[in-house]
């Protein structure tokens, strides 16, 4: 089985999208009645799904995806709390409509209700329904919710922890992923998420979360921003800092996912941060559109990277599915547990 940890929902039928643009017209006129809940039918949700994501998983060789609610909407710079708790909502009852209809090829992972600054209760609620209510085995944990300013502590910070007794509790992993760039200089896809993945690597290095927590588990995606390309400046900045070896302080509980967009980033992820550490995912039908007008080969399209990456069958099947089972161990309760080595 070939396991994607890394999808969005990003082609959500038209009455959910209909249904954000009726919340944010309230939000600008309070005097607009409050919208009902989204009537999106199984049929929408059927020719989205297959249309897109599940049509190209199936032309790629995949098996299955972990999908979530798209991350740039998750919009979670705008204070309204109310807001953020409806609208998390709904993006998570309808990626679990999705885990659903398609059982054997998608899993669902939440979008929690974050705001600037604001407190964690509502998102370790809805952490809470999604797991042991809609059988989740996932979140995002967005670390900055302002959108590029930064107000939140770093993730090594106390007002983090009850979150992550939660997600100790529950046994599921979080996926660092930011939403949208609120800073019109910094670019969302190509600069504020691969900043916010490179920024909390090395808020985990200056601290010691998992001696606090060493059942919590990240996956930081997008090959892990800066870091593998820089990996001996990680390395020697917690040498000169006193920190521990990045392998023996961090590598237990950080993870990286294949969404690097060439053959070469892939080549020297695997190269630098090891098969043990590296979960297969494409980000398909997101950021990254098109082919590589010198390969042919579409650029999310990571699976043909690792293939040639000249790994051995061990490595290959970590990457491609024992890691992500490891990481996300809630999925055994629908396709078993790992094979007895």
């Amino acid at each position: 089985m070939i396991i994607d940890c890394h999808g969005h929902f990003t082609m959500a039928p038209r009455p959910h999208r209909e249904f954000r643009r009726a919340q944010l017209d309230r939000l600008a006129d309070p005097q607009l009645p409050e919208p009902g809940a989204p009537a999106t039918s199984d049929d929408e949700i059927r020719e989205a799904v297959e249309n897109n994501q599940l049509r190209v998983l199936r032309e790629r060789g995949a098996d299955l995806m972990l999908i979530s609610p798209q991350a740039s909407a998750m919009d979670h710079h705008l204070p309204d709390t109310a807001l953020a708790r409806t609208w998390a909502g709904a993006c998570n009852d309808l990626v679990h409509r999705v885990s659903t209809l398609y059982p054997g090829h998608f899993g669902a992972v939440c979008q929690l209700p974050q705001t600037p600054e604001g407190p964690l209760d509502a998102s370790i609620a809805e952490l809470r329904r999604c797991v042991t209510e809609l059988g989740f085995v996932g979140a995002n944990l967005n670390p900055d919710p302002s959108g590029g300013a930064w107000t939140a502590p770093a993730l090594t910070d106390p007002y983090w922890f009850g979150l992550y007794e939660a997600l100790v509790e529950l046994d599921v992993p979080a996926m660092i992923h930011v939403s949208g760039s609120c800073l019109a200089p910094v670019h969302t896809l190509g600069a504020h998420y691969l900043h916010a993945d490179t920024t909390v690597f090395m808020q985990l290095l200056l601290g010691d979360l998992f001696e606090r927590f060493p059942g919590l588990r990240f996956v930081i995606p997008h090959g892990g921003g800066a870091v593998p390309y820089h990996w001996g400046r990680f390395e020697g900045l917690a040498a000169r800092l006193g920190r521990p070896p990045l392998r023996e302080h961090l590598m237990d509980n950080v993870f990286f996912d294949s969404c690097v967009y060439h053959a070469r980033g892939v080549k020297l992820l695997l190269d630098v941060v090891g098969p043990d550490n590296v979960l297969f995912a494409s980000e398909m039908l997101g950021a990254v559109r098109g082919a590589d007008p010198e390969s042919g080969i579409d650029y999310d399209d990571t699976l043909q990277y690792v293939e040639a990456a000249g790994l051995s069958p061990d490595a290959r099947y970590a990457v491609l599915e024992g890691n992500a089972r490891r990481v996300y161990p809630r999925l055994a309760a629908r396709f078993g547990p790992l094979p007895v080595a």
